[in-house]
């Protein structure tokens, strides 16, 4: 009798799936945990000849009665590579949510950037925002885009090839990417500056007789 009891009896853990420390959740930790990690990393999305790349992501918790409410909060930046980028910022309860709102912020938000034999800028500028301010300023062929990861996504949409840039004040990406939005729009061709001069020129030539 004893030998049949124990026979019966089936080992620790052993289960229809096989035992193991994985069998009785059906996945184990460090598959959830890569899981976790490629939802967090979004691939670039092309969309009607439109890039977009995520600049940071931010988790916030707020505590309530039961218990933590997680929120998030993400920047992404959106531009044709051919003088067209724009900045947006988005808000929810989850990741991708937070992204798509971001990305369609940014659409709205687009802005025209002057450029030099569509790869550099045509001055330097130094954008500001609260404490940030960003260098930027124009490069010869071959030097490429150096910037931190912040100024380096909006480049890389806008289409800029070459360009030296430095961020000096904040390491802060809310304030490094509207520092840069702010220098990018105050950038003015060089044919809107020519015809500026034409229209002084003139305009003092009549009226001197």
């Amino acid at each position: 009798m004893a030998e049949e009891r124990q026979g019966g009896r089936s080992p620790r853990g052993a289960g229809a799936s096989g035992g193991g420390p994985g069998a009785r959740g059906g996945r184990n930790p460090r598959d959830r945990r890569e899981a976790k990690g490629r939802q967090r990393k979004p691939e670039v999305v092309e969309d009607d000849g439109l890039i977009d790349r995520l600049i940071a992501v931010n988790r916030c918790a707020k505590v309530t009665k039961g218990g933590r409410t997680f929120g998030f909060n993400a920047i992404v930046a959106v531009g044709d590579q051919n003088g067209k980028v724009g900045v947006g910022l988005g808000k929810a309860t989850e990741l991708p949510e937070s992204i798509r709102k971001a990305t369609e912020a940014a659409k709205k938000s687009m802005i025209d950037v002057p450029m030099v034999d569509n790869r550099t800028l045509p001055h330097d500028i130094v954008g500001k925002y609260g404490a940030g301010q960003v260098l930027l300023r124009p490069a010869s062929p071959g030097t490429g885009v150096i910037a931190g990861s912040a100024v380096r996504a909006i480049m890389e949409c806008a289409g800029v090839k070459d360009v030296l840039t430095k961020a000096q004040g904040t390491n802060n990406p809310h304030n490094v990417v509207k520092a840069t939005m702010s220098g990018l729009s105050d950038l003015i061709s060089i044919s809107r500056v020519s015809a500026i001069r034409s229209k002084i020129v003139a305009g003092r030539t009549e009226s001197n007789g």
